[in-house]
């Protein structure tokens, strides 16, 4: 007799449904959850330059490029304009104070002078001859008041006794008034020459006056003159090295122009060119050293040069102590100039990276090495070795500090050695 069998239920079809569904969901889980979906590119080891954050003291300082300069450089320029007619020392020399360079020549100059002296000579003949006139005139004042003063006297006593006999009837009435006439003819004749002889006084004292002011500005031409005349010896203001004198004889030096130039030797200084970036932060007594014969000499800024040309500003340092024996002018050298004081940090390499990520972000190797992760990063100040890391590293960390500019936006650099 036949028996019922009961039918299995994981039977080999159900069996590969639930099996084929299982596999489906785990590569679903892992392509979703665990695995890592960002993007990636395989990058050799030996393309790349790998540095390691550390903790370390931050000097915030950028190197310059100095050039050694007289502490003072005077110009020697052309008062006067003229031809050379002698030179008197050559560029490269020794000069002292006074010592003659060039002699020049101005006959226009020269005339000027003879003109103007020829008219100083003849306001002081003018002035002579009015001082001379005015004496003249006072003596011949005295000589016709005294003969005025006679005549009055003999007029006065005629009239005085032509009165008395007038009175007496002994002489007719047109006798007395002819004295009388006289008498006072005379006295306003002493009045006239008394008033004429005052505005002739007033008057030789305006032109004596207007003389000596006109003869003083003369002379003080004179003067002038005769000083531009002894600008055509042109000299050195100060001792030092004659650096330059770009003339020979013959040559035609116009008023004004540049001849030569004097270096004072007594000392120097360090002129550096910086980027306007650090303009707000330089001014002077910041210190700096420069290097010189293997030694760091401290140096101090003593001035700030505000204007800006393409980018950059100029600033002059002095030496703290006394310039070293054996600088020269032109000498570049290394100048270190500190912005801030030293602390400690995180310090990170300089490298290409910067350029391509702005300092945003780097690639941070993991554990094993073999690759490398984008990473948010917060970087603070620069000095010309390290960037300050204020936020996104830790010591010992690998950071790739080259060039990025071959990843494109690649989330993940695999290694390959």
């Amino acid at each position: 007799m036949d028996k019922i069998r009961k039918k299995k239920f994981w039977n080999n079809q159900r069996l590969a449904v639930f099996g084929g569904s299982g596999i489906l969901i785990a590569f679903v889980l892992y392509t979703f959850v665990f695995a890592d979906g960002r993007s990636k590119l395989n990058v050799q080891t030996d393309r790349l330059t790998i540095s390691t954050v550390k903790q370390g003291k931050f000097d915030e300082y950028i190197i310059l490029q100095g050039v050694v300069q007289p502490l003072k450089t005077v110009r020697v320029d052309a008062i006067v304009g003229g031809h050379v007619v002698q030179k008197l020392a050559e560029g490269g020399s020794m000069v002292k104070e006074g010592d003659v360079l060039l002699m020049l020549e101005n006959q226009s100059l020269q005339l000027s002078f003879l003109q103007s002296e020829t008219e100083a000579n003849r306001l002081v003949n003018d002035l002579q001859n009015t001082r001379q006139r005015l004496k003249v005139d006072k003596f011949t004042l005295q000589k016709n008041l005294a003969t005025l003063d006679y005549q009055i006297a003999q007029a006065h006593e005629e009239f005085k006794r032509n009165e008395q006999l007038w009175n007496g009837k002994a002489i007719s009435e047109a006798e007395y008034n002819k004295a009388k006439r006289e008498y006072e003819r005379l006295a306003r004749q002493r009045e006239i020459e008394m008033q004429s002889q005052n505005y002739q006084e007033e008057n030789s004292h305006i032109q004596i006056n207007q003389l000596e002011g006109t003869l003083n500005r003369t002379e003080r031409n004179v003067g002038l003159w005769r000083k531009n005349l002894d600008n055509l010896s042109i000299k050195a203001p100060i001792a030092g090295l004659l650096s330059s004198i770009d003339v020979e004889i013959g040559s035609n030096i116009a008023q004004g122009q540049n001849i030569a130039q004097i270096d004072d030797l007594s000392g120097f200084k360090v002129r550096a060119e910086i980027d306007e970036h650090y303009i707000s932060r330089v001014f002077v007594g910041l210190k700096a050293t420069c290097e010189f014969s293997d030694q760091k000499i401290p140096i101090v800024i003593s001035k700030v040069y505000p204007e800006v040309r393409n980018g950059r500003f100029k600033a002059d340092f002095v030496f703290e102590k006394s310039s070293p024996a054996d600088l020269r002018r032109g000498l570049t050298l290394p100048t270190y100039l500190e912005l801030g004081k030293s602390a400690q940090s995180l310090l990170l390499p300089v490298g290409a990276f910067f350029s391509d990520s702005g300092g945003s972000w780097v690639y941070v190797l993991d554990s094993s090495g073999n690759r490398a992760t984008k990473r948010a990063i917060t970087l603070g100040r620069k000095n010309p070795d390290y960037y300050e890391v204020l936020s996104g590293l830790s010591v010992g960390e690998q950071v790739i500090t080259s060039s990025y500019s071959g990843f494109g936006n690649k989330e993940v650099l695999m290694l390959n050695k």
